[in-house]
Formats: C-alpha cells, sequence, structure tokens
C-alpha cells in the first residue's frame, strides 16, 4: 500500500469502543494518521505531505465474575516490536498469553504495529514509493526515530502524561532512541536482547556477531557431528541448483547457511539437527527449510532495511558481504544468521523486486540515531529500569549492549546465559518479571 497525501500532516486519531471479543481480554483498537517524514531536511514531496496511518491495539486484563472492569485500572506500556520490519503480535486465548500475561500484571499495553507493518499502513512491495529510488526514499523514514516519533503523537493525542516501555530487539534500539529524544515522556523502560551499539560502527556489530556464529556453528557439530556433512551436502547441492523450493524455485548456498538463525533461538539447535535429518530431496525439507530460513517475503523489510537499523550514522555498504570473515568463505558449515548479503536478495524470486531498493538503502549517508549526553540525563528526568542482557545472544553482542546500557544511568542490567535471544517469549513472562523486580529495586541484580 502506498503512503496517501494530505494537505495537512498533523496527527488524527480515530479509536474503538473497548471489547472482550478477544483471548477474554479487554481491547480497544487505534488508528492514527502522521506524517511520513520529520525530517526537516527540506525535503519536497508531490502534491503534499505524504501521511501514514500507524496502528495499535490497547489490551489490558478483563474483571473476574462480578468484579468491574476497569481497563485504565494498570498504568500504560509500549510494546515495541523486534525486526525491524515485523508486527507486533497479536493475542490469543487458544495459544495462551505467555508473555503478554506477566506484562498484564503491571500495566496496560499497547502493542504497536510499527510504521510500514501490520495494520500500520504497511510498505510491503517494491513499487510503493513508484521506483526503486522512491521506494528507498519511503524506507528511511521506518527507522527507530520515525517510530518513536509516531509513538509521541500517539501519547499526546490519547492525554497520556509518561508510559513505560517494553523493547524486544529492535524495539530495545527504538527505546534507546526515545531515551535519546524523549525521556521526559517515560516512566520506566525494559528492554530484552535489545540494546543497540552506540556511536560504534556496523562493521564492529557483524565483526562480533559473526565470531558469535562460528562459535554456536561449532558447538552444534560437537554436539551433533554428523550435521557438520549434512550441512557441506546441502550447500553444495544448492550450488548446483539442486534444492528448491515448493514452488520449484532454487534455494542458493547463502541462503541455506542463513538457517545458522535457527541457534540464536531456544531449542534451535534440535530444530535445526530435525531438519538436516530430512531428505535434501523431499517436499517436507523443501517446506520446512524455507518456513526455517531467517529472511522471507512474509515480512520483506526485515531483509531490505535490517542493516540500516544498526547505523548509528554513516553508510551501511553491504556491511554484511563485507565484513564477512574468510573462514566463513573457506568453510562453507559455518552458519550464518542475520546476515543479509545482495546475493540473498537475488536469489529469493519473491524478494528480487527488492533488490534496487536494498542497494539504495545500501548507499544512503544515515543520520545518528542516538545521543549519549541525553542518555546520560535520563535519570535526571525521571526514567529507571532494566534490560535483560543475553551472554549468548548471536544477533545483538554482549560486548556492546554493555557499553551502552553503562550510557544509561537510570538502567539496570541483568546478564544471564539462562536464555536466548527470544528469552522474553521462551520464559513464559520469568524474564519480565526478573525485569519489573530489578528496575523497581527487589532484586539488586
Amino acid at each position: 500500500m502506498t503512503p496517501t497525501t494530505s494537505p495537512s500532516a498533523s496527527p488524527r486519531l480515530v479509536s474503538s469502543p473497548w471489547s472482550t471479543a478477544t483471548a477474554g481480554l479487554l481491547t480497544r483498537e487505534h488508528h492514527l494518521t502522521v506524517p511520513l517524514d520529520r525530517s526537516g531536511n527540506g525535503d519536497t514531496w508531490p502534491d503534499a505531505t505524504p501521511t501514514l496511518t500507524v496502528y495499535a491495539r490497547e489490551v489490558a486484563r478483563a474483571g473476574t465474575g462480578a468484579t468491574p472492569s476497569d481497563p485504565l485500572a494498570h498504568p500504560p506500556l509500549v510494546f515495541l516490536q523486534g525486526g525491524p520490519g515485523c508486527e507486533s503480535p497479536r493475542p490469543s486465548a487458544d495459544a495462551g498469553l505467555g508473555w503478554l500475561g506477566a506484562v498484564l500484571e503491571h500495566y496496560r499495553v499497547f502493542l504497536l504495529d510499527q510504521r510500514g507493518t501490520g495494520r500500520s499502513t504497511p510498505i510491503d512491495h517494491p513499487g510503493a514509493g513508484g521506483d526503486d529510488a522512491g521506494t528507498a526514499r519511503l524506507l528511511t523514514h521506518m527507522r527507530a526515530d520515525e517510530i518513536v516519533e509516531d509513538c509521541e503523537d500517539l501519547r499526546r493525542a490519547l492525554g497520556i502524561e509518561r508510559w513505560s516501555l517494553l523493547g524486544q530487539s529492535f524495539g530495545g534500539f527504538c527505546t534507546v532512541r526515545y531515551l535519546s529524544a524523549h525521556a521526559d515522556s517515560l516512566d520506566r523502560v525494559h528492554l530484552t536482547g535489545g540494546l543497540p551499539a552506540v556511536g560504534r560502527s556496523i562493521d564492529e556489530v557483524y565483526a562480533l556477531t559473526y565470531e558469535a556464529m562460528r562459535v554456536r556453528s561449532e558447538e552444534h557439530y560437537a554436539r551433533h557431528p554428523g550435521d557438520r556433512d549434512r550441512v557441506a551436502a546441502l550447500v553444495q547441492a544448492a550450488s548446483r541448483g539442486e534444492i528448491l523450493d515448493p514452488h520449484g524455485q532454487g534455494v542458493g548456498p547463502q541462503r541455506v547457511r542463513s538457517l545458522g538463525s535457527l541457534l540464536g533461538a531456544s531449542g534451535g539447535s534440535d530444530a535445526l539437527h530435525h531438519l538436516l535429518e530430512r531428505d535434501p530431496a523431499s517436499w517436507a525439507l523443501r517446506c520446512d527449510l524455507v518456513d526455517s530460513l531467517a529472511f522471507t517475503a512474509r515480512n520483506p523489510l526485515y531483509a531490505v532495511i535490517h542493516e540500516s537499523c544498526w547505523a548509528d550514522g554513516g553508510r551501511t555498504a553491504w556491511a554484511a558481504e563485507r565484513v564477512r570473515p574468510a573462514a566463513f568463505d573457506a568453510d562453507p558449515t559455518l552458519l550464518t544468521a542475520e546476515h543479509v548479503t545482495p546475493q540473498m536478495i537475488e536469489d529469493d524470486p519473491l524478494l528480487r523486486p527488492w533488490a534496487g531498493v536494498a542497494q539504495a538503502l545500501a548507499d544512503v549517508e544515515w543520520p545518528r540515531l542516538y545521543d549519549e549526553r541525553a542518555l546520560g540525563a535520563s535519570a535526571a528526568a525521571g526514567v529507571s529500569g532494566a534490560a535483560a542482557v543475553y551472554a549468548r545472544d548471536v544477533y545483538v553482542p554482549m560486548e556492546t549492549s554493555l557499553a551502552t546500557a553503562s550510557l544509561i544511568p537510570g538502567l539496570r542490567t541483568w546478564v544471564t546465559s539462562e536464555y536466548e535471544h527470544n528469552g522474553s517469549r521462551a520464559s513464559g513472562g520469568a524474564v519480565f518479571r526478573r525485569l519489573v523486580a530489578l528496575a523497581g529495586g527487589t532484586v539488586l541484580r
């Protein structure tokens, strides 16, 4: 869907009544019209300033029995989803509330579909901006800075003085941007695997994540020795064009190696092993392999704007391709994770139309996202919080996470090897409960 134009770019909010139809919860929906471009860099747009709709589902616990329900009884918290380019999760009674149930013990929650995703105005096809350059220009406004301004517009439109945040992965990057730009709008912040590398280059980050994946690959093969030969054979077959998806399209070797993304989640080593047990020519392998890849056309922005989320200034210039260690070129059994390359996009017939857009974004000179002095002053604005830093995180390095945490005086850190990057979800709410206790001083570390 293409952004619309409006003679006025000022935010407009439309909210639904509260409903009890979803998962036994109280929910209501918010649709906010916001300007696409708040950069103030003098850009001009045809006809008028483009606008987007941003969608958020507000969720609260319903009362029990004859107890009246007051959806506003708990303070507000915004959940900022990982990604980038992925919509917020949907509550489901059948799936259980899990981590969301733990959050609802303390807060009412705004599940935000970040701009460009889900029921917000989606940018899900490469022609959204007319041509590659136009779509790339749209996507320069999908980063953490504009997402935070959307949140601020929503907060003001709802008449909320302050609210709290829960940021998972990329959502934590947005949280740190929020602390840089609008700390006085925040109460408490909770981060799970989501501290960006402030003032550090994307090259430094990718060097760390490649090393993490080298170690994780070797650990997997030590646990399942036969899998190294299976991966080698699978990569060789992919190089010959023999690994096909369910539609008969080839899956190239770089995409096959991105199966390493499974190793960044709880139970991922077992999931990878069971996948590799399948006959490479079987339909089961065809279907399961594609479903397990790091980047797919289901969420195209996840691949296309991925590197930009790490750019605290400067050009990304296909960092994952440039920084890839020689060891990964020499040994095709070393697996990758969130390392997107031009070849991976070209090899996927559904992502291939985005190739020109992705190339244009690789050449963008990105502005900085974070302000170290503002982060240092955030505690004086009354903000406190806690961050779960996963010691073995293959996506967000512990080293850079702790360096960034040290810039935020009111943020307490919990370093743990008990969970992987998906610990918030995999723990069923235990991670969030620990962060609440840490932020509130109930526990000290």
